[in-house]
């Protein structure tokens, strides 16, 4: 566990250990526990709707759209079981941003029910706002690869798998698509997987702007 993550969970350890003495269900102590707990929970999307609004909405937007240089990505109506993933891994240090590992954990989102009740209030939410796209330049190739290689998982139309925690791709923002396949290519993913890994690896810088522009302008 990285020097951030130790620090927060021993300035929350006083109150957390309060709320256990109390009886109140405290966070899995593993991500795996975790994330299980989170996709059984009963959700409360209007919970969820509040955590968003008082905490994501200031760097995510008030509608989930992301940021408009997509930066920051666009998260409604993407899969619920992907986002429980990706959260309960930016609070165990299995995905790194030091924004996230901070809004994801105490004292924002505290319990795994409230994790749930934040993936599932967007998760429900509808994909609106402008996308950023690319120049178009290898659209077309971008569409001939990702059918070839990335459609058997992530869908002919890009929308994922809630089942398999596959995410939606489609109408994400261009620029952060292509970011965050250099990242999982030079070591800043380490939740994706080595096959995925492997798979980018055999992509060039034309055929990773190619797929990213292409998965942009999709809405399925």
């Amino acid at each position: 566990m990285r020097t951030g993550t130790c620090l927060r969970w021993l300035c929350a350890a006083g109150w957390l250990s309060l709320l256990a003495q109390s009886g109140v269900a405290l966070a899995a102590p593993d991500a795996e526990s975790e994330y299980r707990a989170v996709i059984h929970a009963t959700l409360d999307t209007s919970h969820g709707e509040q955590l968003f609004q008082s905490t994501c909405a200031r760097c995510h937007g008030s509608a989930a759209s992301g940021a408009e240089d997509g930066s920051i990505p666009a998260l409604a109506a993407q899969q619920f079981r992907f986002l429980a993933r990706q959260l309960v891994d930016y609070r165990h240090d299995e995905r790194w941003d030091v924004r996230m590992e901070h809004f994801a954990d105490f004292p924002y989102l505290v319990f795994a029910q409230d994790v749930a009740d934040v993936a599932g209030y967007l998760a429900k939410l509808p994909r609106t706002g402008a996308r950023i796209q690319g120049t178009g330049e290898y659209q077309s190739h971008g569409q001939s690869l990702y059918a070839r290689r990335c459609a058997s998982c992530h869908g002919p139309a890009g929308q994922g798998n809630d089942e398999l925690a596959y995410p939606r791709l489609a109408s994400q923002h261009y620029p952060y698509l292509v970011r965050q396949m250099h990242d999982a290519l030079e070591g800043r993913r380490p939740n994706f997987s080595r096959a995925h890994v492997r798979l980018l690896s055999r992509f060039n810088r034309d055929d990773i702007d190619g797929i990213a522009d292409y998965l942009s302008r999709l809405t399925p």
